[in-house]
């Protein structure tokens, strides 16, 4: 029995509000093992992003621990927690986030120059040809299509090899034609990479491609 890529034991967590302290989790247990394909599904404000958040530790759990790869998440300060998702997440918002001041290639290269990789420009081509972008390496995000934004953003997850590949809606904001295209992508470089992959999706279709769904209700799982 191999240990958990992730694993959490009674996370919570709790953000101060205008009206005081507001409770998203509660008591999360939850084990992903490596490899795995994972889908959090509930209605909107059940706390599927801030769970994810949590595992990727963009949010610091108020209780309970999160532990990523043997490495106890809650324990870590803030620059050490960026050394570990640099070199070991990959992490895929609804938004995109790309910076719009640089071209795709540069900002697909980001991560890897972070990680002082000498031929960041070369994996990050490589990265958007995968992606089906290598002719708009040179053009801005402003001048990319929805679609094409989030392709950019798929190679820049992923163009460092991640072992574990966080994705919040990552269809949320493409019409079904582009969405189907990013989900056949997403299942593609997570199975070309080998990385464990936990997703956030309403989208019925990507939760049925899932190994494993749990449902989050009032910041609970609820199955």
């Amino acid at each position: 029995m191999t240990d958990p890529v992730l694993s959490l034991t009674d996370a919570e967590l709790t953000l101060s509000g205008n009206a005081g302290p507001v409770e998203i989790l509660h008591g999360i247990t939850l084990d992903v093992t490596s490899g795995e394909t994972l889908g959090l599904v509930g209605p909107s404000g059940s706390g599927k992003s801030s769970l994810l958040m949590l595992m990727g530790g963009l949010e610091r759990a108020t209780g309970g621990t999160v532990a990523a790869l043997g490495h106890d998440l809650t324990a870590l300060d803030e620059d050490a927690l960026a050394r570990f998702r640099r070199d070991n997440m990959g992490v895929v918002f609804q938004s995109f986030h790309l910076i719009p001041t640089m071209t795709a290639l540069e900002n697909v290269a980001i991560p890897l120059e972070l990680a002082g990789a000498r031929d960041a420009h070369e994996r990050a081509e490589a990265q958007l040809v995968a992606v089906g972008l290598g002719h708009r390496a040179g053009h801005y995000p402003g001048q990319l299509s929805g679609g094409e934004q989030q392709r950019v953003a798929l190679a820049r997850a992923t163009a460092p090899h991640p072992k574990i590949l966080l994705a919040d809606e990552p269809t949320g904001n493409l019409d079904a034609a582009n969405g189907a295209q990013i989900m056949d992508l997403l299942f593609d470089l997570r199975d070309r990479h080998g990385a464990t992959l936990v997703m956030v999706t309403h989208a019925p279709e990507l939760a049925e491609r899932c190994d494993r769904v749990v449902r989050l209700t009032d910041g609970r799982i609820s199955a």
